[in-house]
């Protein structure tokens, strides 16, 4: 088996409503996601898949949907503010943990028709989540 690893950085704000810890309250993250391809045999290039080929679909959804925008529940009260201040927001039906957000990823990349293995959010250089089926 083969695999390739593609690292994007981006940025976003969230909260966990009901968390316990410091993270109920509004934050912002710096993360690198590391989508990981796999293949059984390589293409005609001797590749599993050019890495601006992983980069180009993972950074158009990431820089549409999560960069630079602020994450949160369906359920959080804040979102009625941040419509009447005209603000960026993504509305989720999961708490917008690292876990969530990397199988937001790992999914779009794979109806894109990717052979996606796994995807790791890094929060923190010491804190990952990972989302592989």
């Amino acid at each position: 088996m083969f695999t390739v690893t593609k690292e994007v950085s981006f940025c976003y704000g969230h909260r966990l409503m009901e968390h316990a810890g410091k993270c109920r309250n509004v934050h912002g993250h710096s993360v690198k996601a590391a989508i990981t391809l796999s293949a059984e045999k390589l293409n005609r290039h001797g590749m599993v898949c050019d890495f601006g080929e992983i980069d180009g679909v993972a950074c158009g959804f990431i820089e549409e949907q999560l960069d630079h925008n602020f994450l949160l529940h369906r359920d959080d009260p804040l979102l009625p503010f941040l419509r009447q201040a005209n603000e960026r927001f993504m509305a989720l039906d999961e708490h917008p943990t690292a876990e969530y957000l990397a199988k937001l990823i790992y999914q779009y990349i794979a109806a894109q028709g990717y052979p996606v293995d796994s995807v790791s959010l890094w929060e923190t250089p010491s804190a990952c989540a990972s989302y592989r089926e």
